[in-house]
């Protein structure tokens, strides 16, 4: 029987691997990445939206970037 923390990371994993679906839907409906970008953080607000400030909201994108800034550079400088 999975442990609690194995339970909130599968869960974790279902959500990254659906996001991941959502981005290659997106990547075949524009070009853009920057429009691809704004979608994703626009998706993020609406996710929270009634229930917390923008400023918050916008405090819990910079912790998590920080959260995973560290790993995709070590990853983008492994592959390089």
């Amino acid at each position: 029987m999975p442990t609690l923390i194995e339970q909130n990371f599968n869960e974790y994993k279902k959500a990254e691997k659906k996001a991941l679906e959502i981005l290659a839907e997106l990547k075949a409906t524009s070009p853009k990445k920057g429009d691809i970008e704004l979608a994703l953080l626009v998706a993020i607000f609406e996710l929270h939206k009634g229930t917390l400030s923008a400023e918050t909201i916008g405090a819990i994108v910079q912790g998590h970037l920080k959260e995973i800034v560290p790993h995709y550079g070590a990853k983008v400088l492994k592959e390089s």
